[in-house]
């Protein structure tokens, strides 16, 4: 591709044909102030309508302002970024969306985390000189994992390029004309009456607080202050590689030992870890497989670990309800097992435990709401938070994290296997299932555990394995617009896999919608991954057979794997929406 060469603030750069100002700019670290442009985190895609006109520029010979996100570079254009027609321009587009926009900042769910609130104090914006009509909207509230709030919303069109260019799932659009513009589902249905899948993904990157999530910190203070409640927690695996970001460290630091040790500080009755159940889904997820592949079953088996996309395929291709693995996930294995054979160790009444799960990702708050993850009409989960919602528990109670001793989980459901950790990144409960699918079909060790050719963050992934005299077909999606491609091939019976691994959200559960904001820096995501990689690694037992709790679990209580005990307890069925 041919390069242009432009000046930027006199400053000479060259960039290929096709870039924007904002790209050129960029490489000469000049800063243009954005809102409604975004690049996704499948870096393919881009939010730039051009529709807030704070990226404004002057370049010569133009007479009017041009829009740097969305201005192709010409070769010899000269720009000026920091002109005084420049400034003065985005402070009256900023003062002209803060005129239509509540001000309630201090009691915003996204205050000190809200764009345009940044980019109105880096503008020095103190007052508004537009007064006229605000718009006003009801709340949506409808679901168990988000907030929609119009009356904050900019028309920034992010959340509607994610939801449709990204996740193909088609529920946000803008609606109206001129001043009754909003962004929302057809007809201004709430959300939960819609196909949204809860991943959270609009969340996410939403600029402001019009898209936010289902708060829960009340539930659990409430539930941690109540005496005649036992109160304990699970963390997921992709918690430890991101929670460390809220309290300042780099991106990829493991906490595991410092957010055990704030749990407990917290209240917490016990502290547990997701990975647990993981490696006990491992068990009856491959389980299934063998018994589909001795048996005819339905090929492929589809991973059923992530509740985004399990909602996605009962509302988009519930023709193929029989093809996923019928687990659960872990988080509600984790439940179910809490409210049975703990409760029963412990002495405890079920009703009386509450199982509260630390969770990267907004749609487990409606899985735990599901009507058939429950026991008995006791819920296996009772409370879901987010990664946001934990870091901000913590810093409500003071409780200064960086400077924590660590501390290790709580046994039995505490004890896992670095298979159970890799849970939390795209590829990773395949590279779980088939360490011990290996093992238990040749009954020989698997001495070589890193499954690479399926690590990384490409969207779709597909490796042949080599087990016994068996070739075995795997593919890894991550982001349900990918998604789609490997159910459409499936439907059309143009593959041919043995097992296909989905997560809803693209790099998997590092990137889910209650993960700390991205603010679009996608090395983020790579850091976190090799977080995980490096707790794996670094693990004794690194595979999930081999977790001896869990063995005891079935001799104990379980009995035989994928038996009749466990499928009452750690299975499910789906539904067509």
């Amino acid at each position: 591709m041919s390069l242009v060469t432009l000046k930027i603030n006199n400053k000479e750069v060259q960039v290929e044909e096709g870039s924007t100002i904002l790209d050129a700019a960029k490489e000469l670290n000049i800063k243009i102030p954005t809102l409604c442009h975004l690049k996704l985190h499948d870096r393919k895609t881009e939010n730039k309508p051009g529709s807030c006109r704070v990226c404004v520029v002057e370049v010569e010979g133009r007479r009017n302002l041009a829009p740097a996100c969305c201005t192709p570079v010409t070769d010899h254009m000269e720009v000026k970024t920091n002109s005084i027609k420049a400034i003065k321009a985005r402070r009256t587009m900023v003062e002209l969306l803060l005129s239509d926009h509540p001000q309630e900042c201090l009691l915003c769910e996204k205050n000190t985390e809200c764009e345009l609130q940044t980019m109105a104090a880096d503008l020095g914006i103190k007052s508004i000189r537009y007064d006229g009509e605000m718009s006003t909207f009801p709340k949506d509230a409808s679901s168990y994992s988000i907030i929609r709030d119009l009356d904050k919303c900019i028309l920034c069109r992010r959340c509607v390029t994610m939801c449709n260019e990204v996740q193909t799932v088609g529920v946000l659009s803008a609606v109206g004309r001129g001043f009754e513009t909003v962004i929302s589902p057809a007809f201004e249905d709430d959300m939960v009456k819609t196909n949204c899948t809860f991943c959270g993904q609009c969340v996410a990157v939403c600029p402001t607080g019009a898209l936010t999530e289902v708060n829960n910190v009340g539930k659990v203070w409430r539930a941690l202050n109540d005496k005649n409640k036992i109160v304990i927690v699970q963390t997921a695996p992709a918690i430890r590689a991101a929670l460390g970001e809220e309290f300042g460290m780099n991106a990829g630091t493991v906490v595991t030992g410092k957010m055990v040790a704030a749990l407990r500080a917290l209240g917490f009755h016990r502290v547990f870890d997701t990975d647990f159940a993981a490696d006990l889904t491992i068990i009856e997820e491959a389980s299934e497989l063998i018994h589909r592949l001795e048996h005819g079953g339905r090929l492929p088996m589809l991973t059923s670990c992530c509740p985004g996309w399990v909602t996605f395929f009962e509302h988009q291709f519930n023709d193929l309800l029989d093809i996923p693995s019928t687990c659960k996930s872990p988080q509600q294995m984790f439940g179910a097992i809490a409210k049975t054979y703990l409760a029963e160790k412990m002495g405890v009444d079920p009703k009386n435990l509450v199982v509260v799960s630390v969770m990267p990702c907004l749609a487990k708050k409606y899985e735990a709401a599901r009507p058939e993850m429950t026991n008995n009409g006791v819920r296996d989960v009772d409370i879901v938070v987010s990664t946001r919602e934990l870091a901000k528990m913590i810093k409500e109670a003071g409780i200064d994290f960086s400077s924590l001793e660590d501390e290790g989980f709580d046994s039995p459901l505490g004890e896992s296997t670095g298979a159970g950790v890799i849970f939390g990144t795209t590829g990773g409960v395949m590279e779980a299932a088939l360490r011990t699918a290996y093992e238990w079909i040749t009954e020989e060790e698997l001495k070589d555990v890193d499954f690479k050719a399926i690590r990384g963050m490409k969207g779709i992934k597909e490796a042949t394995i080599k087990i016994k005299d068996m070739d075995v077909n795997v593919a890894i999606a991550s982001g349900l617009g990918n998604a789609r491609k490997l159910l459409e091939d499936i439907r059309a019976g143009k593959v041919n896999y043995h097992m296909i691994e989905i997560m809803a959200c693209p790099g998997g559960c590092i990137d889910g919608g209650g993960q700390p904001y991205l603010h679009d820096h996608p090395e983020k995501l790579e850091k976190r991954m090799e977080a995980l990689y490096k707790e794996d690694s670094n693990k004794v037992l690194r595979k999930s057979h081999e977790n001896p709790f869990v063995k005891k679990l079935y001799e104990d209580y379980l009995g035989k794997p994928y038996g009749e005990k466990a499928h009452d307890l750690l299975h499910t069925t789906y539904v067509k929406r």
